[in-house]
Formats: structure tokens, sequence, C-alpha cells
């Protein structure tokens, strides 16, 4: 089979029928089917049918060739043009609008593997949001990030042995080129002398290491910031810098990605999982997790058990 892409040439005729398709699901979650027994999907699709608002356990990446492609994930919206992308995380509420005519390519992967890496901890922030990645949004990697999905999709549709560990390899170098960027310290702390750049470098990294083992116990601001020197107006301005979340912000978002893993056992209760996670109170759980998940722990926990038990 041709490649698709040669140089920066996509040759859209090229793609098996196999691998052109639709996607489908019920209620507001859409259960991935991933092809041929891997933890990969990758769509050539053409569909001018708009998703409504769903989620999957899945990461998402959307890339239109021809045509734009309109996107909402939580409460942001986003206008993708041909050749731009957007990484929407696992669990994100988000939908599809498409227009009257378009292609697209739509990647599907399961990334549990990778995200138990004990140096993945380290780059967790960067799928706390969706990335938005153009020309303008990452200059520096975006030709990278675009030549690692085109191999990926040459890999996909070649169908040729061993394609998944080479996907994955890929998707690997795809983080890796997310994580080398944001370590970027005159990129994240401009106003900074040099010396003291690779020092908040360092000291961030470790700290969001310390957060992703710790984030169950009672981890307040202050005593955060004093543990890394810095004052709480400064540490709060340097996170903030860093991640793009306030500390509190963050430590939320970790904590429900703790509960939704935790909820996948039905021997947990609703307060239990809440205590895992590192949450103060149960109403607090429920609360916080209906404004991040549109649900309810319990909703959350029925939808699950719907899909892997039909």
């Amino acid at each position: 089979m041709t490649k698709l892409f040669n140089g920066n040439h996509l040759d859209l005729y090229s793609i098996n029928s196999d691998f052109t398709g639709s996607r489908y699901f019920t209620i507001d979650q859409e259960e991935v089917e991933f092809h041929n027994a891997t933890t990969i999907r990758i769509w050539f699709n053409e569909q001018s049918a708009d998703f409504p608002s769903h989620w999957h356990t899945a990461m998402e990446i959307l890339m239109p060739v021809e045509n734009y492609y309109d996107v909402i994930v939580n409460d942001s919206s986003y206008h993708l043009l041909p050749g731009e992308i957007l990484v929407i995380p696992p669990g994100e509420l988000h939908e599809l609008i498409a227009p009257n005519e378009g292609k697209r390519f739509v990647f599907l992967f399961d990334i549990t593997l990778i995200t138990k890496l004990k140096s993945f901890s380290d780059i967790q922030s960067l799928l706390a949001q969706p990335l938005y990645v153009t020309p303008e949004t990452y200059p520096k990697i975006y030709n990278d990030i675009y030549q690692l999905l085109t191999q990926m999709c040459n890999e996909y549709f070649s169908q040729k042995e061993y394609s998944e560990l080479i996907i994955y390899s890929l998707l690997i170098n795809f983080f890796v080129k997310f994580a080398y960027n944001r370590i970027n310290a005159e990129a994240l702390f401009p106003k900074v002398q040099l010396d003291k750049q690779k020092e908040y470098i360092q000291k961030f990294n470790a700290l969001m290491t310390y957060i992703d083992t710790h984030y169950t116990e009672n981890l307040d601001l202050e005593t955060v910031a004093k543990s890394v020197g810095f004052s709480k107006y400064h540490f709060s301005r340097l996170f903030k810098q860093y991640t793009n979340f306030t500390f509190g912000d963050y430590l939320c978002y970790r904590r429900i990605k703790a509960a939704e893993e935790l909820l996948a056992n039905p021997d947990l209760s609703i307060t239990e999982v809440a205590i895992q996670a590192g949450f103060p109170s149960i109403s607090t759980f429920n609360r916080l997790f209906k404004q991040h998940k549109s649900c309810t722990p319990s909703e959350y926990r029925s939808k699950e058990h719907t899909f892997h038990n039909p």
C-alpha cells in the first residue's frame, strides 16, 4: 500500500476502505472499538454528522485535512483548520461539529500503560486540559508533532507486522516533544536569570512528582510553597506559569483522575472512593466531581458498569 504521506503530501486515495469509518455511541459515553484487538484506533473520517457532547476513556487527537472542524471541550471552543491538531485528554466531555463537507483524521489511544511510567508523572499536567497545536501555539515542535502523527497513520494503514509497537513508540516520542518543550526554561520563566531558570525547572519537576504521589494527603498551598523555598504569592504565580493551572485546580484535577480509576472498583463505596482519592468530605467530592465531569460519581460508575457489562 502506498504511503499516505510523502513529505507533506497527503494521498487520501491510498486509504483502504476498512479504515474509513463512522463512530457511534449511546447516552453520553462512547465505547471505543479498537481495531484488530489492539488499543489503537485511527479513522479517516468524512462524516458531515455532528457528535453531541460525549466522553470516553481513550485519549483523542483530531487533525482536519480538508475543511475545518469545530470542537467544544467542556466550555472551550476550537475552530480547527486543516493541519491544526487538538489533543483531548481521556474522560473530557466534548462535542464535535462537522461542516457539510470535510475530511479529517481521528486518533484514539488507550494510554493507561504510558501513564504508569514513572517519568510520565513529570508531564501529567500536560493532559489536564486540551492541547491546541498549531505553528503559532507550538512553533518549536509543531512540525515534529505533525510528522509523528503522519508516521502513525502510515504505520496504522499499512497493516505491517509490529505496527502497534511502532505506533506506541511514536506516541511516547509525541509526549516527549511536549515535555521538552515545556521544560524550555527561557519560555517558562522569561523574566528570571538563567541560573534561576534551571533551578526553578528542577524544583517544579520534583514538585509535580511529589504531588502525583502525595495528592491523597492534606496538601495546602502555603506548606507546598515553603517546601520548595518560595513565598505563597511567588509560588502561586510560578505554578500558574508552569502548569497553566492554579495549585488548587491542579490538585483537584489529580484527585478526580484518581477517583475515576477507583470508581471502576465496585467493592468501594462512594465515600471510600472520596477518602482514597484525597477529598476532605463526601459533599466536596460530589460537588467537584459533578463540576468537572458533568455527572455525579454514582452516575459515572453506573455508566462505566453499563458499557463494560452490556
